[in-house]
């Protein structure tokens, strides 16, 4: 026949010395686990949030370098973000070779009106040489009319 057990806080139970030690060292090492699960379970939760937060950061670094990619891209060519140094010096090389090309054009236009006062003033010399040559031709006539001449 079974007796029926009671149990109350006065109620003493026999065991052995090591297997109490073992049940003692089962729940430490239990215990111990799950500390060690749970802490790499909050390095692991802090990591994925730090990840986020920067992926966050990340994407809106990148939206916008996006919109200021976009806004270089259309307004420096228009000249509505500036230009370069380098650019501004070809700008006033170009200017000041234009003004060179200027002078030149004028100081040409000027030797071309030089030509023709220059033909011009050939012509008058020539027609000055022949009336010469007459007007010496004529004397010598005049010379040799009169009788004068030794020749």
């Amino acid at each position: 026949m079974s007796r029926p057990i009671s149990v109350d806080d006065n109620t003493a139970v026999a065991m052995p010395i090591r297997n109490m030690l073992a049940i003692i060292g089962a729940v430490a090492v239990g215990v111990w686990s799950y500390f060690g699960i749970v802490e790499r379970l909050n390095i692991s939760e802090t990591k994925i949030t730090l990840l986020e937060k920067d992926l966050v950061q990340a994407t809106e670094m990148l939206v916008v370098d996006l919109e200021k990619n976009t806004e270089f891209r259309i307004k420096w060519p228009r000249g509505e973000m500036g230009s370069l140094p380098a650019d501004s010096e070809q700008f006033m090389l170009i200017e000041d070779l234009y003004k060179t090309v200027e002078k030149m054009e004028e100081h040409i236009e000027g030797m071309m009106n030089n030509k023709l006062e220059i033909g011009f003033l050939k012509e008058q010399m020539n027609k000055a040489k022949e009336d010469i040559e007459k007007l010496k031709d004529a004397d010598r006539e005049i010379v040799y009319k009169n009788g004068n001449g030794t020749h």
